[in-house]
């Protein structure tokens, strides 16, 4: 279908909007309008029920904890303790005491006992976001505990053993990362005994007029979008998938008068978007990404905390991959 037509843009957009479902898992609401979403739930509910590890892929923003915390919805241990982590936001010398606990007087300022994230999941589910940033020491000590070892509290003395269903999401690739050597092979294989992708907005454009209203709806229920901010919508690539689209409508709203968000309100620059998702063009991942970071540098004039911040990651994450592109020492060249 054609959709570079305004008329056609419009059609397609209300269409989306009469085929829309909306569904809230763990308290996160979720919108479910486009064909490849309502599939992925489908692969969601058959796996929910089994026990079975669940690895959840996709780029930053796409909405990966909304599929974990719907597998949990759906499994046996619904009604049991759902806890989320995000590895890569955890400092590394607190990584170990807040997965696992510690006893009273285990390090300085341990004033009491604290029991770590897998115990308070006993019985239930524990998501590990961006789990690809795990350290490889805490990579041994996970997959221990994932193999049904009991383990040892930061200072304690007395073994623990807990029954959680791991959940598991990450925006690398992270076959990569086990032939780099930077993530655990045998770990690899226990995290993806199920895998599940989610894809980015632009492969989804069904979803993107109804996120946008639900976002306009919960900043104010009268808003409503324009035609032609709607046909501007559907015609971005988003980058920056869910997490962009929502600061855009947000943004938008609150420079709009009136209850209607224009199309010159959101203020969209565009990005060069790949013509087709040919096999041969996803294979080029790495270079969209160093361009995405470069342009986020430029944009921050090299400050790379504000850089993380607008790429939706951690300031850790950020140095690793200019390390791993070899930007690290030349930020300058980036600005150039």
């Amino acid at each position: 279908m054609d959709l570079a037509h305004p008329v056609l843009y419009l059609w397609f957009s209300m269409l989306c909007l009469e085929t829309t479902g909306y569904e809230t898992f763990v308290g996160m609401p979720a919108v479910v309008s486009s064909p490849v979403i309502r599939e992925l739930l489908q692969s969601v509910q058959r796996i929910a029920r089994s026990n079975a590890s669940v690895l959840i892929s996709g780029e930053t923003g796409s909405g990966k904890e909304v599929i974990a915390r719907a597998v949990h919805h759906y499994s046996l241990r619904c009604s049991k303790p759902w806890v989320d982590v995000n590895c890569a936001a955890l400092p590394e010398h607190l990584v170990e005491s807040e997965l696992f606990g510690y006893e009273k007087g285990a390090f300085s300022g341990a004033a009491g006992a604290k029991p770590g994230l897998f115990e308070l999941a006993h019985t239930g589910t524990l998501f590990l976001d961006e789990i690809g940033d795990l350290d490889t020491r805490m990579q041994v000590k996970m997959l221990r505990v994932l193999d049904g070892m009991p383990y040892y509290r930061l200072g304690g003395t007395r073994k623990v053993a807990v029954d959680v269903r791991i959940l598991a999401a990450t925006n690398q690739d992270l076959e990569q990362a086990v032939h780099g050597g930077r993530f655990r092979r045998d770990l690899y294989y226990r995290l993806c005994q199920v895998t599940l992708e989610v894809p980015p907005l632009r492969r989804r454009r069904e979803d993107i007029v109804p996120l946008a209203s639900f976002f306009l709806r919960q900043f104010d229920s009268s808003f409503r979008l324009s035609e032609e901010a709607s046909c501007a919508l559907m015609a971005h690539s988003w980058p920056g998938n869910v997490r962009e689209l929502r600061n855009v409508v947000v943004k938008a709203a609150l420079c709009s008068e009136g209850g209607v968000v224009e199309s010159y309100a959101l203020e969209l620059e565009e990005l060069a978007e790949p013509a087709s998702e040919e096999p041969t063009e996803r294979w080029n991942l790495d270079g969209v990404e160093r361009r995405l970071i470069n342009e986020a540098l430029v944009k921050t004039q090299g400050h790379q905390q504000e850089a993380a911040s607008l790429l939706g990651i951690s300031r850790r994450t950020l140095s690793r991959k200019l390390k791993s592109y070899g930007l690290k020492d030349s930020c300058q060249t980036c600005l150039a």
